[in-house]
């Protein structure tokens, strides 16, 4: 579990609580319209100011939130609430959806997946203005890169169009990222689910229960992310315009589907934890009747054995040459008997 950046207690509204070893902040700068765009590395504050004025749609890229000085120079640039930039760096945030004058912040989770299936969330945040974007991501991985491509194709819809419809793209991006996540878990699910019916064992309800926390995590990242589109949808702000209203709620069908998938699947994992416990439960009864019935067994013959142990001086059947192998057939027979009789109840073997 991330630890959350935290200013300390009564700190006033807006503090940024930034670690020492917070990833350095690195920008990636766009200056496009349907015709051109411009790739700008790491660029100053005064470079991005004079980039504002040219009348080009602007989408700016924080990688790493670690460098306060230029995150707070943004800020200003862009005029962005104190509310507002403590969410974008003291992450992790709920995801959710705020709107500021002028401005429309949108906090999501993004999934990255290994391939063990070890699970992390990361944060990006993004703020629409008029003509332009601002993008927050927790890491220096760019999980926007799908994004970029699209604006690499000349005279295309999202170069053609205002920054609200980049905004949905990456939102859209955001979303599309649980899928894979969601399927490889449900691929191991169906692993874990044979291994529960053929070989149950601790090793099985350990993994159970790791994936079940890893869908614990998809959840908290997926679920308030559909109120957070939804809102964006519902949003009476200029920002968001009706032409890429229809392109936001097929954004809210996809995380509404992978909601479910991943609600069906943590369903799934405590059935499965609920057969293995069965399964085991079943195993221990079947462990325990094997051991009563053959405890059964040797009661009536320790019974026999402990009447002619006894040491009387007068018992008749001990002077007798047949009173030993008697005694043998005796208790072959009463064996034989318990064992038949338990086998006809069908408590040992298969009754046919």
């Amino acid at each position: 579990m991330r630890t959350m950046r935290k200013p300390p207690v009564g700190a006033r509204p807006g503090t940024l609580a930034i670690p020492s070893d917070a990833t350095k902040s690195v920008l990636r700068v766009l200056s496009y319209d349907a015709e051109t765009i411009e790739e700008y590395d790491s660029p100053n504050l005064a470079e991005i100011r004079e980039l504002t004025e040219t009348g080009r749609r602007l989408w700016v890229d924080v990688q790493g939130l670690g460098d306060e000085q230029l995150l707070r120079g943004l800020a200003e640039l862009f005029k962005i609430h104190p509310l507002a930039l403590e969410d974008l760096v003291n992450v992790p945030v709920r995801p959710k959806t705020e709107s500021y004058d002028r401005q429309l912040l949108v906090i999501a989770q993004m999934p990255r997946s290994t391939d063990d299936l070890e699970l992390s969330l990361r944060q990006v945040s993004v703020v629409i203005g008029r003509d332009y974007l601002l993008t927050f991501q927790e890491g220096r991985e760019d999980a926007l890169e799908p994004v970029r491509k699209r604006l690499e194709v000349q005279n295309s819809l999202i170069r053609r169009s205002s920054s609200d419809y980049l905004g949905y793209a990456v939102l859209d991006t955001i979303v599309d990222a649980y899928y894979p996540v969601v399927e490889s878990m449900g691929a191991r699910i169906e692993e874990l689910e044979e291994h529960v019916l053929a070989d149950a064992s601790p090793e099985t309800l350990r993994e159970l229960n790791s994936t079940k926390g890893r869908l614990l995590a998809l959840r908290r990242g997926i679920t308030p992310q559909r109120e957070a589109v939804n809102k964006l949808i519902r949003d009476e702000s200029e920002l968001v315009s009706q032409q890429v209203r229809p392109y936001l709620r097929d954004t809210y069908d996809h995380v509404v589907q992978t909601t479910e998938a991943v609600e069906s699947a943590r369903e799934l994992v405590n059935g499965l934890i609920n057969t293995y416990l069965s399964v085991i439960s079943n195993r221990m009864n079947e462990v325990m009747k094997t051991l009563t019935i053959v405890a059964s067994i040797f009661v009536p013959l320790t019974f026999m054995a402990g009447i002619y142990g006894m040491n009387f001086e007068n018992m008749p059947e001990l002077q007798q040459q047949w009173a030993y192998p008697a005694l043998l057939v005796l208790m072959a027979l009463t064996t034989g008997g318990m064992v038949l009789y338990f086998w006809r109840k069908g408590w040992i073997g298969r009754r046919r």
